[in-house]
């Protein structure tokens, strides 16, 4: 494999990772950009860092916007911010979008620790 393709790969892996971390913030009510991008650092025990920049643009696609809502409010410090939350269908796709990493995880770990009994 071709490094260029190993690093699309490692891109499209990370954006559909990406895609379920933000549902999974939103889960834990109507967040700004900054926001979600804190929440999953601070859940990831500082081990994730998003990039506010590469939030935004997620939020843009036809897909994303049946997935989550936003709506202008004011934050904390009293800026105008574009807060998000999730839809019906973004809940669904992240139990959806969850079962698929729990297999995934499973798989590797199917590899990673062969012989050790998976549940």
């Amino acid at each position: 494999m071709k490094a260029s393709e190993s690093y699309r790969n490692r891109i499209e892996f990370l954006q559909g990772t990406l895609d379920m971390l933000i549902l999974q913030a939103l889960q834990w009510g109507p967040m700004h950009g900054y926001g979600i991008a804190q929440s999953i650092r601070l859940k990831s025990s500082e081990i994730l860092q998003v990039e506010t920049g590469s939030l935004y643009p997620r939020s843009a696609p036809t897909r994303a916007t049946e997935l989550v809502k936003s709506k202008w409010r004011l934050t904390e410090s009293k800026q105008r911010a574009k807060f998000y939350e999730t839809t019906p269908k973004g809940k669904e796709q992240l139990a959806s979008d969850h079962k698929r990493w729990q297999q995934m995880v499973q798989a590797i770990a199917a590899i990673m620790e062969p012989g050790k009994e998976q549940t």
